[in-house]
């Protein structure tokens, strides 16, 4: 099943990719979504990413408290979804498989 595509989604995204930086993100995450939405989301992402190192499900339950529920929606998505999280896992990732600072606020 794919993400029905209407006006209010594509403005939705277009709203996301109009944030220039983390700090914008928090505050725009803050507004349109409660607490607890942003925990789900950010502990979707950090179960995505412990799963494409090949982690096993238990050991990301301990790590995250994510529910086995969540981990194995989270696998379904990364082994038959539209490959969202690929593109943001290979963005986030660098060859040694450790998160990229890729805010441009690192000066190097």
């Amino acid at each position: 099943m794919s993400l029905p595509k209407s006006p209010e989604t594509d403005m939705l995204f277009q709203a996301v990719l109009s944030l220039k930086d983390e700090k914008e993100c928090y505050a725009f995450f803050e507004d349109i979504c409660t607490m607890k939405e942003i925990r789900d989301l950010s502990q979707r992402l950090q179960v995505a990413l412990l799963l494409s190192k090949g982690i096993i499900f238990t050991e990301i339950s301990a790590k995250t408290g994510a529910s086995s529920a969540t981990i194995s929606r989270v696998n379904r998505s990364l082994n038959y979804g539209p490959g969202g999280y690929d593109i943001v896992i290979k963005r986030l990732l660098d060859n040694s498989g450790d998160i990229v600072d890729i805010s441009g606020d690192n000066p190097g």
